[in-house]
């Protein structure tokens, strides 16, 4: 009480401060955690915060470490149809990654999650390389996956019974070898070439060439829908991996327009419509965007070559101006003239030509000034002194430019092919037949060279096949296709004394008695087009194809190796065989197993079935190696000589239409799909509920 009364005494608090010594601790302490949760607030996303204030979760541990560092939460469910980010780009491609939404991401961290140890660990590492990594821009589209899947008439796979119910069957057994041949192959690329453009199986190394401008990985690209076919899962997802990670667009050199788009944009779409992974479709369109520099002509008619980007200026001149041995010998080793021949015959009946360019068989960068301005175009040398484009090439890009065009909104890719077919359309033809060499400046036929193989074929094969995707709404493409095959069944069409039915090559009216490896996949493709021809043709062009068929199967049958030669001929008593060294050389090509694959879906005839397992038999009996499959150099010696490449090609085609050839009728549906020239099956355009094309 004494104490209270006296005026200049006041108690001491708890802490022993006065009255206004606590006001200025509690303003302190105040201001003290307005700052703290401000900066809880407001710093960036943190995996550390979220440990602190969120409760543990029992998901698998890989990728929970995954799914913080993305910034999304990982939820059970699965997500259909897939539709991941896509890959990051390499140092030096574009990076809008702002447009990549969380939404995207966070459905590929479903997807992607592991069904066993081995999956779990590289679904772990891929998944965090994504979300650490600068990601590729998204390009956005209206495309409707989940409506496009609904239109299919069939199950992508087919409807097959329970292998677990029923004995195995001699096709089953048969179609389980041709998985294994795939599985092999696919091994042993990615044992000695993963990532390089082509396996080569004798010096057990990988292979790049130069037709790609730089691109690598062809083989990858071209194996997967073949590996998604045949259920390899785990090799299917070691692919998708490598072009999330490892497939760069940053290129510098020159490709092949033709070459780039079949393998490439036609793998890449034919992998997005089969799986729906988004990352597919965008480097499919950023990759059609790097060719259409090929159209930049008077015409619009593409050069053969296109220039993705020059490293340094110079001169073109100082490349073409080599000679041909010179050109050839720069890159190989042993006997030049050995490699000399066996090279300019396989220019002149590939499709449309060598599968690595004559003039290109060697580094641009062994010669001083020889590249091209950057995002120029040209045409091959030796196509007619150096100025023309050539029909298999422009005239193959059809069915990938359409779907880019769907899947990208953009139209400039449909515009580009549209005008091809106008100018072809308006252009007078030869007793209606369409020559190989056309000038992209003046839209003139340079010259009167016409096939059915190499240099001409696969353009008719697109005619057919536009009609087909468009789910027969192409008019245009029907009545081109068939005018065409009237005017070859006239002017090409010959039968041979010992009656083997085949198609020869015209000169100016000059008939090669001859036909290529790469002609024998006319056969098939009159056997598709059968069906839509006028009514009073149509038997006979299903026995024309079986004939034709029939004739490619000669071929084979009459080599020691009953594997085909690169071309066989018809004259001086002889038929259906090769009549020089340089002509008998086996590639693993793809052509005369496609005819089979198409006539036994028409016909069912058992026959294609046993012409198809003598193929098989003779690839693993000559062409399979310790390291992957090879061709060979003579199909007329029982000794091998073979020639150290596994083709991307051989996984792509060859290998898929004999899986299809011993699977049943409705596994790629042709009522819903067709195959593109390197085999990629792109979808038919159904139209849905309202009306409407659905591609």
């Amino acid at each position: 009480m004494l104490m209270r009364k006296v005026p200049v005494f006041v108690p001491a608090s708890p802490w022993g401060l006065r009255l206004p010594q606590k006001f200025l601790f509690l303003l302190f302490l105040s201001g003290l955690v307005t700052l703290c949760f401000g900066a809880l607030f407001l710093l960036p996303n943190s995996s550390r915060l979220k440990r602190l204030f969120l409760a543990p979760r029992t998901q698998q541990p890989g990728l929970e470490a995954v799914a913080q560092v993305a910034g999304h939460p990982l939820t059970r469910e699965q997500e259909s149809p897939p539709n991941p980010a896509p890959a990051a780009p390499a140092p030096g491609e574009d990076d809008p990654r702002s447009q990549a939404s969380p939404r995207r991401r966070k459905g590929w961290l479903r997807r992607t999650r592991p069904t066993g140890p081995r999956e779990e660990a590289t679904a772990a590492r891929a998944s965090s390389a994504t979300a650490l990594r600068p990601q590729e821009g998204s390009i956005s589209s209206s495309f409707d996956f989940n409506a496009f899947r609904s239109r299919l008439r069939h199950p992508v796979l087919g409807t097959r019974a329970d292998k677990s119910k029923e004995p195995q069957s001699l096709v089953q057994s048969q179609r389980e070898k041709i998985k294994e041949m795939m599985q092999f192959a696919w091994q042993s690329y990615k044992r000695y070439a993963m990532g390089k453009n082509e396996l080569r199986p004798l010096t057990r190394d990988g292979y790049e060439g130069n037709m790609f401008g730089g691109l690598s990985g062809a083989t990858v690209i071209d194996s997967l829908d073949t590996l998604y076919l045949m259920e390899l899962k785990e090799e299917f997802q070691e692919a998708k991996a490598w072009v999330e990670e490892s497939f760069h667009l940053n290129v510098s050199g020159e490709a092949s327009l033709f070459e780039v788009n079949i393998r490439y944009i036609g793998g890449l779409l034919s992998a997005f419509y089969l799986t729906g992974e988004e990352v597919f479709r965008i480097k499919a369109i950023k990759l059609g965007e790097k060719l259409l520099p090929a159209f930049d002509t008077p015409t619009g008619i593409p050069k053969g070559v296109v220039n993705f980007k020059s490293p340094r200026s110079g001169d073109w001149d100082a490349l073409t101006s080599l000679s041909l041995t010179d050109t050839e010998t720069k890159g190989h080793a042993g006997d030049p003239s050995k490699v000399f021949v066996r090279h300019v015959h396989a220019q002149r009946v590939r499709r449309p030509l060598l599968r690595e360019p004559l003039l290109l068989s060697f580094p641009t960068s062994d010669l001083p000034g020889s590249s091209s301005p950057s995002g120029s175009n040209r045409s091959w040398g030796w196509a007619v002194a150096g100025g023309s484009s050539i029909l298999a090439e422009f005239g193959s890009l059809h069915l990938e430019f359409l779907h880019l065009t769907q899947l990208s909104g953009n139209q400039v890719f449909a515009e580009k092919v549209r005008n091809i077919r106008k100018v072809l359309r308006d252009l007078d033809k030869p007793f209606g037949l369409y020559p190989n060499f056309l000038s992209p400046v003046s839209g003139n036929w340079m010259q009167h060279h016409v096939s059915v193989g190499g240099l001409g074929d696969s353009f008719y094969e697109y005619l057919i096949k536009s009609w087909l995707m468009s789910a027969k709404t192409d008019m245009e493409a029907k009545d081109m296709y068939y005018e065409a095959l009237e005017a070859i069944e006239t002017h090409l069409l010959n039968v041979s004394p010992g009656g083997l039915t085949y198609i020869a090559e015209w000169r100016g009216g000059i008939l090669d008695h001859k036909m290529g490896h790469l002609a024998c996949f006319s056969g098939g493709m009159i056997a598709l087009g059968a069906e839509d021809a006028k009514e009073e043709k149509r038997a006979h062009y299903r026995e024309l194809a079986a004939q034709i068929t029939k004739t490619c199967h000669e071929s084979y049958a009459r080599s020691d190796t009953k594997l085909g030669p690169e071309a066989f001929w018809f004259n001086s008593g002889r038929e259906a065989v090769a009549t020089q060294t340089s002509e008998s050389y086996y590639i693993l090509r793809p052509e005369v197993v496609e005819s089979y694959m198409y006539l036994w879906r028409q016909t069912h005839d058992p026959i294609y079935r046993e012409w198809g397992w003598e193929v098989v038999m003779a690839l693993e009996k000559y062409c399979r190696t310790e390291a992957g499959f090879s061709g060979i150099q003579d199909v007329y010696s029982k000794v091998p000589d073979h020639d150290n490449k596994q083709q991307t090609f051989f996984l792509a085609e060859t290998l898929k239409y004999l899986y299809l050839l011993f699977s049943e009728d409705d596994m790629l549906s042709l009522e819903d799909w067709v195959f593109n020239t390197e085999a990629h099956p792109l979808p038919v355009s159904h139209p849905d509920s309202s009306g409407r094309g659905g591609a």
